[in-house]
């Protein structure tokens, strides 16, 4: 009787086992396929990634441009005045 307990109590903690396993690939797969659907974009600036939800976004000349940060979003803006006041002294 007590070896048929042992036996069940054993039989019942491999199957525990092999459902907790299985369960637990299936929560590291999903959460793979939640990152790798998410795209993300590169800081001009710093050379950053960052997701679309936490970018900073600036447009130039119609086109998108994802910052990790403001300051880096100021610098771009910045650079970009510069280069623009650039070829306007070389044009003279």
């Amino acid at each position: 009787m007590i070896r048929l307990f042992i036996w069940g109590l054993l039989i019942y903690i491999g199957y525990r086992i092999i459902i907790s396993l299985v369960n637990g690939k299936n929560q590291v797969s999903s959460a793979a396929k939640r990152d790798a659907a998410e795209a993300t974009y590169r800081d001009p600036v710093c050379g950053m990634y960052v997701s679309e939800d936490d970018a900073v976004i600036g447009r130039h000349d119609g086109q998108r441009h994802f910052f990790c940060s403001h300051s880096c979003l100021e610098k771009y803006r910045n650079n970009l005045a510069d280069k623009k006041n650039n070829n306007n002294t070389e044009a003279l």
